[in-house]
């Protein structure tokens, strides 16, 4: 993506955008696990994030009139509501979740595919998520998918028409941080839509690293909603991304086997 830049190369605007809609923030963010909703409210505030994303099964966001609303506290008018079909293991389940959350949401298209292919692992069933994609894409969805690590894979889905695509850097909810930076690198080389990583940061030096990687934002619930301080760990979340962006804008200085002095060595007084 190119961006603008000052006089001293410093970018002016670097903006996120997907399936058409431009966002400043490259974090966006979960609303499970959280003790309650006013934690929810804090945390999601102090992240910075404009995407939030929900899982239609298992939160209510107006299916279940009488219950505490979602929504009564993450207003759609200032985030943009991401729906999920986290919970789901086939492609029927999550295309049909996918139609319930554009129906509660007026028309909302925008929504996050995820089709696991188990309870203990929670990595994604490809093939399922493969035949889900194509058909939510044919039927008018942007489609911003998990997936595994796989570049091919990733590729492919790409090709199909989603918008975005969401590799994970270790299994959800494991604070493992990037388990294979060369096939999250393979796959942001080679992409033509933004790349998120999604499951498995632990940390701020994890969003840091994926951002460093060149990906275009990453997607987090755990590692705020389970920190001792969620709401300062999300601030910190907001701060890495912003960190590492600019890093990977400002290019690395090449890794040397040996040391290199810092301080130059012409016209020096002895």
């Amino acid at each position: 993506m190119s961006s603008k830049a000052t006089e001293n190369n410093t970018p002016r605007e670097d903006a996120l955008i997907i399936g058409g809609t431009t966002y400043r923030s490259r974090l966006l963010v979960g609303t499970g696990k959280y003790k309650d909703l006013d934690e929810t409210r804090d945390a999601i505030d102090a992240s910075g994030a404009e995407i939030v994303t929900v899982a239609i099964r298992r939160t209510n966001i107006g299916q279940n009139p009488g219950e505490p609303n979602l929504l009564d506290v993450i207003s759609p008018e200032r985030y943009t509501i991401l729906p999920n079909t986290a919970g789901c293991y086939t492609a029927d389940d999550a295309v049909r979740t996918c139609r319930l959350a554009r129906e509660l949401l007026d028309g909302h298209d925008l929504v996050k595919l995820e089709v696991l292919g188990d309870e203990r692992t929670l990595y994604p069933d490809v093939v399922q998520t493969l035949s889900a994609a194509e058909t939510l894409v044919a039927d008018g969805f942007k489609v911003m998918v998990y997936t595994s690590d796989d570049p091919i894979l990733a590729k492919r889905l790409e090709e199909i028409g989603c918008v975005a695509v969401m590799p994970l850097a270790a299994p959800i909810g494991s604070g493992l941080g990037i388990q294979n930076r060369y096939n999250v690198l393979e796959i942001v080389e080679n992409a033509q839509v933004p790349i998120l990583v999604d499951a498995g940061v632990g940390t701020a030096s994890d969003a840091a690293i994926a951002m460093e990687l060149g990906c275009d934002g990453v997607l987090m619930n755990t590692a705020i909603a389970a920190a001792r301080n969620p709401v300062l760990m999300a601030s910190a979340m907001k701060k890495a991304i912003e960190a590492g962006r600019e890093s990977f804008l400002a290019g690395r200085m090449p890794k040397k086997r040996y040391a290199s002095a810092s301080s130059p060595l012409e016209g020096t007084f002895f």
